[in-house]
């Protein structure tokens, strides 16, 4: 009996093995099905649904983007960024408060555009020739030791031209030779129009993790999501103004500050390159030792910690960094509700300037 009842149990076993591949080629493929090109570029919200489908979600991320109403890094989550994205749009169209995506609000976004959210792109030379950095180390030293803290694949390359995680770049395109120049890829179009003229301020929201931009009519143009502060160095509250930009910034670490997790004695300098600490730009503020910049994980965006710097994914620093100049004011206001792991490693640096000037900020 006992034998009977254990044939029963891996027959029944082997059965279930069997049916899992099976199933989740069938949530792969529908999947695919549901983020092909034609799909999400044709996404509608279904009013019976309280979620929007994947399409429609991702439909909506990448027509926002192309607002100037940032979700950050797009990846067909709704998550806090996106949903601080909606809020914002929402409000600044009149379409009612909160983050509901609704027929309204994709209406709205075609609207105004008019682009699909999606189109093909044929990988280049330029995108695939490098150099590639490989990897990029942990430890500081090693960092100081390279010559560029480049991309360090095409595909990474391409995630961040497209605003895209890669994971997503990936599922979008099975099987895809990113490497390989002359594939055709399907791709979020963020290729946008350029905010219509100079911003006339920055604000940012340390509480909701927001930064803001106005124009001379106190319209906002464009909002991203950012990392401000941390509960051990917040940033400082109160109106200062831009003092300097610098494109692809050069990290320098101050072995006296110590950090948790870097073993340098000695003062070292990162070089510049996307990979970088801060990214692809550096803000520097007239608070002594802070500034807005970029980063090397656009996906960590508002959910980990920096030391007192403000911290944007790469491709909203560098569009905020265009409409900018020396003497915009920029204004940091809200408490200190962060809930992250401050192990971010920028605080009390500095970067350097084409003309050589050296800077120290946090």
């Amino acid at each position: 009996m006992r034998y009977l009842i254990h044939r029963v149990l891996a027959s029944l076993l082997l059965i279930g093995l069997l049916s899992v591949p099976a199933i989740a080629a069938k949530r792969s493929s529908r999947s695919a099905t549901l983020l092909s090109i034609d799909s999400v570029n044709g996404a509608e919200i279904n009013k019976l649904s309280t979620r929007p489908s994947s399409a429609a979600l991702l439909r909506v991320q990448i027509l926002l983007d192309r607002a100037h109403f940032s979700p950050g890094e797009i990846d067909d989550n709704f998550g806090e960024n996106t949903r601080k994205a909606v809020r914002i749009y929402r409000e600044a169209k009149q379409l009612g408060s909160g983050d509901r995506i609704d027929e309204a609000l994709l209406r709205a976004l075609v609207d105004s555009d008019g682009e699909p959210a999606m189109v093909t792109y044929r990988i280049t030379d330029e995108d695939t020739i490098g150099p590639f950095a490989g990897t990029i180390p942990k430890d500081f030293r090693k960092m100081a030791d390279m010559k560029r803290l480049s991309y360090t694949s095409p595909l990474q390359l391409l995630s961040e031209k497209y605003h895209m995680s890669e994971a997503l770049l990936r599922r979008l395109n099975p099987g895809a030779s990113f490497d390989r120049a002359g594939t055709e890829i399907v791709v979020a179009n963020v290729q946008r129009d350029e905010l219509p003229g100079k911003i006339a301020r920055i604000e940012v929201d340390a509480t909701g993790q927001r930064v803001f931009a106005y124009a001379r009519d106190g319209r906002v143009v464009a909002a991203y999501p950012a990392t401000v502060g941390s509960t051990e160095r917040p940033s400082p509250r109160g109106e200062m103004k831009v003092t300097a930009i610098a494109k692809n910034p050069t990290y320098h670490y101050d072995p006296s500050l110590n950090f948790k997790g870097v073993h340098a004695d000695q003062p070292l300098d990162l070089p510049p390159g996307p990979n970088n600490p801060v990214g692809l730009v550096w803000i520097a503020l007239s608070a002594k030792g802070y500034g807005i910049h970029g980063t090397p994980d656009p996906g960590k965006i508002s959910k980990r910690a920096s030391h007192g710097c403000i911290r944007l994914t790469n491709w909203d620093a560098l569009e905020l960094a265009r409409h900018i100049g020396k003497g915009t004011p920029v204004i940091i206001e809200g408490g200190q509700t962060f809930g992250y792991h401050s192990d971010d490693t920028g605080s009390k640096t500095g970067f350097s300037e084409r003309r050589g000037a050296r800077h120290r900020y946090r």
